[in-house]
């Protein structure tokens, strides 16, 4: 950049016509025959300069924000999971129903949302097939008939009618004291009538609490052990690695038998179970970064000056495998979600009357025909979650990826 190229000048001699340096030395003939006054010398008063190259410095993390923020997928993916998270913090107080308060006047009521309900969109409303000459007795809660038929019995036919109904004033005529004409539940009430939209949510932070601590602890665990066996190698990664293979081959669900048998089913059990083996993915994923960058000339200076062992392994080696340990702990909060889901589907997992996304998917399976709602709701919560993780996994391992760098 400091270089400078130098100014040329020239004349054209009078006597031979031919083009001349500034130190006389022949360029070539004037073999074109141009006349002389039509060369003039060219002096340049400045000097060129290679251009400039200005560019901002930029760190490692603020390098990968940049990059994973190109990845739209994985951004809105990410605003879903801040989205659900804050939900399910402040979630359970926004409807003003406790999640475990039950209330016989409003079992399995339908959603009803202010505002929405003007729009025939979650509006307390039920269709149920009645006798046409029952219809008076639902004439002030009738929203619509929707379909008229015929029902034939033992050789007796009786005109039939489905009608559209709103269920709370309905149930507030029949109960004029129960408060339930004006409720709101917006995503309605269970079969002993709780509110659903509590319970959702506290469900929802249920999963995700035990998720997320599942995943710090056994990040804390495969971080000690992986560490270890991939940094002094030999005899003692053997030993641990072969400790890590005998438990993970032991089957999951015997394991959760086996410690509710003895633990009892609960949130514990669910913790202690994830946790037994959760953390040997973690390990094999933090031995193989050790392994990978315990060589570098880097560490190799460092142990020549005399740095000790715990201030090489965590201060030299690791910052070069927290990329890779930010994405498994990503994509190991839906699996434990998932896993969690299945076994208290199963009746292995959280017991009612405490909430968790897998005991709501199994209350509203009972209920799927005549009250689809009631497994509608956790059914979207967990499929958003398990989504979203992946996608912002994916979208972690790509920006903390280097060969994708530009």
């Amino acid at each position: 950049m400091g270089s400078s190229i130098p100014a040329f000048g020239w004349e054209v001699s009078t006597v031979n016509h031919k083009i001349l340096l500034e130190n006389g030395q022949e360029l070539g003939e004037d073999i074109l025959g141009l006349p002389e006054d039509k060369f003039r010398p060219v002096v340049r008063d400045g000097k060129i300069h290679d251009m400039e190259f200005k560019g901002e410095p930029i760190s490692y993390l603020r390098d990968v924000v940049k990059r994973f923020v190109k990845s739209k997928v994985a951004v809105v993916a990410f605003s879903i999971i801040v989205i659900i998270v804050f939900m399910a913090i402040v979630g359970p107080y926004m409807s003003g129903y406790g999640y475990l308060e039950q209330n016989n006047f409003k079992v399995n009521l339908p959603p009803r949302v202010p505002g929405l309900e003007k729009l025939g969109i979650c509006d307390g409303s039920k269709i149920i097939s009645i006798q046409a000459a029952n219809l008076e007795k639902y004439s002030d809660t009738l929203i619509g008939v929707v379909e008229e038929f015929e029902h034939t019995s033992r050789g007796n036919t009786t005109k039939m009618l489905r009608i559209k109904i709103n269920v709370y004033a309905q149930t507030g005529i029949e109960y004029p004291d129960s408060g339930v004409e004006n409720a709101y539940h917006w995503f309605g009430t269970d079969s002993v009538g709780r509110d659903l939209f509590s319970r959702v949510w506290m469900g929802t932070r249920v999963s995700l609490t035990l998720a997320f601590s599942v995943v710090l602890i056994n990040l804390t665990i495969g971080l000690i052990v992986g560490s270890v066996a991939g940094y002094y190698g030999g005899w003692v990664d053997f030993i641990l690695v072969r400790m890590m293979e005998i438990l993970n081959y032991i089957p999951q669900l015997p394991l959760a038998i086996l410690l509710i048998m003895f633990f009892g089913a609960g949130l514990s059990s669910m913790m202690l179970l994830f946790i037994l083996t959760g953390w040997i993915g973690m390990a094999y994923s933090v031995r193989i970064q050790f392994y990978r960058f315990k060589g570098q000339e880097y560490v190799l200076a460092s142990r020549t000056m005399g740095a000790k062992d715990p201030r090489i392994m965590y201060k030299y080696i690791l910052p070069n495998a927290i990329g890779t340990l930010i994405t498994v702990c990503a994509l190991t909060v839906p699996s434990v979600i998932f896993q969690e889901a299945g076994l208290s589907y199963l009746g292995l997992g959280i017991q009612a009357p405490e909430p968790s996304v897998g005991t709501l998917l199994a209350e509203g399976q009972q209920l799927l025909l005549d009250y689809p709602y009631t497994i509608v709701y956790p059914g979207i919560i967990i499929v958003l979650l398990m989504l979203s993780f992946n996608l912002f996994g994916n979208g972690l391992r790509d920006a903390f990826n280097p060969s994708l760098r530009q």
